[in-house]
């Protein structure tokens, strides 16, 4: 297991940067309403470096990454399908939502949320998906 997650320090101040002044509305509401304060019973990371790329959130306890996709992404596809496949190669689970969700549709990203983190905590991988895609 790579003890620092693959954690990026030349990434940092950039990484800072987008936490403190670029997040989106949908970023800041899934924060406020299930990742912060340990909430899920997990520690979750804003804007987590890891390797060459800077993550949504992070849950280091359990290797899981959560990623928001707004419209910066609709042509996005092929670089999300490697960025993605590179974080999976670590070891990492990477779940996303769409951004229009999060912000329409926080109780079923939650209970989303809640199930994945359910599948990983027990075990039960792959699990299986809740309407959100993982």
């Amino acid at each position: 297991m790579h003890l620092n997650h693959h954690y990026n320090k030349n990434l940092r101040d950039f990484a800072r940067e987008l936490r403190t002044n670029t997040q989106s509305k949908a970023e800041k509401y899934i924060w406020k309403a299930i990742l912060s304060r340990k909430q899920t019973g997990h520690k979750f990371l804003r804007q987590r470096p890891i390797d060459n790329f800077i993550v949504d959130f992070f849950s280091p306890s359990l290797k899981l990454i959560i990623e928001i996709d707004g419209n910066s992404h609709l042509n996005k596809g092929s670089y999300d399908r490697y960025r993605q496949n590179m974080l999976e190669s670590f070891g990492y689970k990477l779940v996303r939502f769409n951004e229009g969700d999060v912000l329409n549709n926080i109780s079923d990203v939650i209970d989303q949320v809640y199930h994945i983190i359910h599948c990983l905590e027990t075990s039960h991988l792959p699990c299986p998906p809740r309407g959100g895609s993982v």
